[in-house]
């Protein structure tokens, strides 16, 4: 018999109060960002030529966020490269969004 004062193990043998937090969860900054990517396409499509990717460029930077101040663990597939490569090309294109956003015309119809 285990005495009561030892802690329970799990599989890999790592403490039961230390264990980390489900492998889904890293992926909710992932799911957030897909949402609003579509949200802004879904905008987009009903003609919305300014509002649309002012969104996406919205989650892209919501992105850029998660990647800068979530450690490595739980920001999942939001980390493809180097953390300072992901930030630029995030915020590169979050940018170029924002000026598309403001120079192209307004469709009145």
């Amino acid at each position: 018999m285990a005495d009561t004062g030892e802690q329970e193990a799990d599989a890999q043998g790592e403490p039961a109060e230390e264990r980390a937090e489900p492998a889904w969860l890293a992926q909710v900054p992932y799911a957030l960002v897909l949402s609003a990517l579509a949200a802004g396409i879904v905008v987009v499509a009903a003609a919305y030529f300014k509002r649309g990717p002012a969104i996406i460029a919205g989650a892209l930077l919501l992105a850029a966020a998660f990647r800068a101040f979530l450690p490595e663990q739980w920001v999942g597939m939001l980390a493809v490269r180097r953390r300072w490569v992901d930030l630029v090309t995030l915020v590169g294109l979050a940018v170029l969004l924002i000026a598309l956003a403001w120079v192209a015309p307004q469709l009145s119809g």
